[in-house]
């Protein structure tokens, strides 16, 4: 039995944080902090003073230079660790040319010996890629940073990948979790010390921390774009006029007109390269229109209704929050800029 099932808390965790030359620090070194934090702030827990043991650990021992250019110190070469209850790839940085895959043959063959010993595997953000080179992800579901969300599709299409939410938890012993877009390591973290140290000392962690749970999802940080890789030049010339006159009164039946198609086969082509129908790919670039509005101005809500092509204020509300999961209004305190970052 792997010690991460003992219940009784009294035998600290075995944590492993891999650092690889495209970690970055800020994932890696807030990880290994807040996991430390109940230990290092006098949190009281119900087990064990000490409920982890944290260890960087890399292919070799001693100073790493990760992504950023900034050195860390590796504590111990994988060679030396033969188990561990938690492992964790933080978030790394893709090149434009994106994931090499087969570069870490040797952390590869780690990770799945940790694995069928018993270990958690956890990756924050972009840090599935190398997870996902274990093959343990195979049908199965992740999620993985929003901007990355098409490369990982190509990279590993065996894998369900989910980039709109935050934690993702599968395997059939609940052994493989990945953390969405950036920051949401937090919840990775969090849920990891609540379910094995328990919810209050997780609520205390994340008070010390100023942490937040993002129980609204991600859907409000990404931003829509229409795909236009499909290759049919007639949708996208429609694209193309839709993005400039989304806001106009009935813009669906004015695109069909000015196409060279029947109704019906520019309805079914559009699907078929967009992915979406004509009315739902016109409320998605109106509402994107709208978020910026709410970021950037300090019009009313109504007002910003009629202009991306609502005279109806109260079904544009309902349509906001149906899409982007939370009001126009809680949209606004949540990114708008505040006042004493203004100029």
């Amino acid at each position: 039995m792997s010690r991460h099932t003992n219940p009784n808390g009294s035998v600290p965790l075995r944590v492993c944080l891999v650092a690889l030359p495209d970690a970055v620090i800020s994932t890696l070194a807030g990880i290994y902090d807040v996991m430390n934090g109940v230990s290092m702030m006098g949190i009281a827990t119900r087990g064990a003073k000490h409920p982890f043991k944290v260890e960087i650990v890399g292919e070799e021992a001693g100073p790493l230079r990760l992504a950023s250019g900034i050195p860390i110190d590796v504590q111990r070469s994988v060679d030396d660790v033969v188990a561990c209850d938690i492992l964790i790839v933080p978030s790394v940085l893709l090149e434009p040319g994106g994931w090499e895959k087969g570069r870490y043959p040797r952390l590869v063959d780690w990770v799945t010996r940790m694995h069928d010993g018993g270990a958690r595997l956890c990756s924050a953000c972009s840090g599935v890629f190398l997870l996902a080179e274990t093959g343990l992800l195979d049908g199965r579901d992740a999620t993985v940073h929003f901007g990355y969300a098409n490369q990982f599709a190509a990279c590993y299409p065996a894998i369900s990948i989910h980039p709109e939410r935050v934690l993702v938890i599968s395997g059939t012993r609940e052994d493989l979790i990945s953390s969405g877009a950036s920051n949401t390591w937090h919840d990775m973290v969090l849920y990891l010390i609540a379910h094995h140290v328990g919810a209050t000392v997780a609520q205390e962690v994340a008070r010390m921390f100023a942490l937040q749970w993002h129980q609204d999802g991600l859907t409000p940080y990404m931003i829509f774009e229409g795909r236009n890789d499909h290759g049919d030049a007639e949708i996208q010339n429609a694209q193309e006029w839709l993005a400039a006159n989304f806001s106009i009164a009935n813009p669906v039946d004015e695109v069909i007109k000015r196409s060279k198609l029947a109704e019906r086969t520019f309805k079914r082509r559009f699907v078929e390269a967009t992915g979406l129908s004509p009315l739902t790919y016109v409320q998605r670039l109106r509402i994107e229109d709208a978020k910026r509005r709410l970021e950037r101005t300090d019009s009313p809500v109504d007002e910003i209704s009629w202009r991306v092509g609502y005279e109806d204020a109260a079904f544009f509300r309902r349509l906001f929050k149906r899409t982007i999961g939370m009001t126009p209004g809680a949209y606004r305190r949540r990114f708008q800029i505040p006042d004493f970052a203004r100029r």
